[in-house]
């Protein structure tokens, strides 16, 4: 069985900054792609940042040059990295990656974590 942990969100004031992490645990042969979502109250799931198993990286327009994403493969897990936070990212942050398990086909599947709440006073 495959699982994806999050943590570090909380509560930040406006300008501030944290640190999200993923850890992916469990029966895993591979994980290709992990991201970081997210989801405002009314709002549908936004894609915020993605990196491949290669390392290259993707953003979200609205978090280009705040947010950084990144990943320890010897690890299984993913980062993001939270700067110059604004009240318009509070959300729950959702990790999700594409993983191969083991002793499955070479079939991959997308995981979700439970997600993490990151609150942003202004």
């Amino acid at each position: 069985q495959v699982q994806l942990v999050e943590s570090g969100g909380g509560l930040v004031q406006a300008g501030g900054s944290l640190r999200l992490s993923c850890a992916a645990s469990g029966s895993i042969f591979s994980i290709n792609a992990m991201g970081w979502y997210r989801q405002a109250p009314g709002k549908q799931r936004e894609l915020v940042a993605g990196i491949s198993s290669g390392g290259s990286t993707n953003y979200a327009d609205s978090v280009k040059g705040r947010f950084t994403i990144s990943r320890d493969n010897a690890k299984n897990t993913a980062y993001l990295e939270m700067n110059s936070l604004k009240a318009e990212d509070t959300a729950v942050y959702y990790c999700s990656a594409r993983i191969r398990p083991r002793f499955v086909s070479r079939s991959e599947y997308d995981y979700w974590g439970q997600g993490t709440q990151v609150t942003v006073s202004s």
